[in-house]
């Protein structure tokens, strides 16, 4: 995998080959997970592949449940035809009294071969060399299915960045918009601080201190204050977009960042002074859902 670029997690590759005893067919897909999960699943004999193949998925790959399978066909068994002499004698004879008590028909050689029993075939013990040549084979097959599948992951990974940018860029759009609201602005803060202490002592008539009236407001209009989170917002975005232009495994660290952005927004929301910034807040709500959604499946 290329440091420049992202991958998904999901991805499907398929590779035919074969030599002159036998024909296979690997296939190899994944799906996003938290770690990285394989399993094997392969013909009888070839269990000492796997140790092999999940170093090298290990090797190249960091997150995904991939599953592996591996189709196998003998295409010219060597086989050798053994018949039971013994046994075959005596239906011999059986057949000869049969045929002089009953006067009936002797059997025909056919017949007798066709019986359950007389006939064995056998396949002859592959060659260690042999073996060895192709399992070599098998996995020099292997690699070119798992090339295909980083690549398959690859290519959805391009398609999610160019997503993962669109959400990016509308949550930089709803912070700009944010800061664009009067209600953020410090003047409107200090109007509202004014107001509200005026508000104050008009209902206390004169009972409350002017100065502690003061601090309780500015205490009041300070947890209101958005421009904290808004700020957190942006240096999020920041560090998400070095992230995607880094490239390699950042499923994890981008989760996390959207846990932050949830968090940020919620606080927008529960802060809003404004109608306006609610609004906005729930649109950055509903983007940071889209966004997660799509980083759950970044490797």
């Amino acid at each position: 995998m290329t440091s420049s670029a992202i991958a998904s997690m999901t991805g499907f590759a398929r590779v035919q080959g074969g030599n002159d005893i036998y024909s296979w067919v690997w296939e190899v897909k994944s799906v996003n997970g938290r770690g990285l999960e394989i399993r094997f699943r392969g013909p009888q004999g070839f269990d000492s592949l796997e140790p092999d193949l999940r170093r090298r998925l290990k090797e190249r790959l960091h997150r995904g449940n991939v599953n592996v399978s591996l189709s196998l066909r003998k295409l010219s068994p060597q086989a050798q035809v053994r018949v039971d002499e013994v046994f075959l004698e005596r239906l011999a004879g059986l057949c000869d009294r049969l045929c002089q008590d009953y006067d009936v028909a002797p059997p025909r050689a056919d017949g007798l071969l066709a019986l359950r029993g007389v006939l064995a075939v056998q396949e002859e013990d592959e060659d260690e060399a042999i073996r060895q040549v192709t399992e070599s084979a098998l996995m020099d097959d292997f690699d070119q299915a798992l090339g295909k599948l980083e690549q398959a992951r690859l290519d959805e990974g391009r398609r999610m960045a160019e997503l993962l940018q669109g959400h990016m860029d509308r949550i930089t759009q709803i912070v700009a918009a944010a800061e664009q609201l009067e209600a953020t602005r410090p003047e409107a803060m200090r109007t509202r601080l004014r107001q509200l202490v005026h508000q104050l002592l008009e209902a206390s008539a004169g009972e409350l201190q002017e100065d502690r009236l003061s601090q309780e407001a500015a205490l009041l209009v300070s947890k209101a204050d958005v421009r904290e989170e808004l700020d957190r917002l942006k240096a999020h975005v920041a560090a998400s977009q070095e992230l995607l232009t880094g490239g390699g495994a950042v499923g994890r660290r981008l989760d996390f960042l959207c846990q932050e952005f949830n968090r940020e927004a919620n606080t927008l929301c529960s802060k809003s002074p404004d109608p306006e910034l609610t609004t906005l807040g729930l649109d950055l709500k509903a983007t940071v859902d889209q966004l997660r959604e799509l980083v759950q499946n970044i490797e």
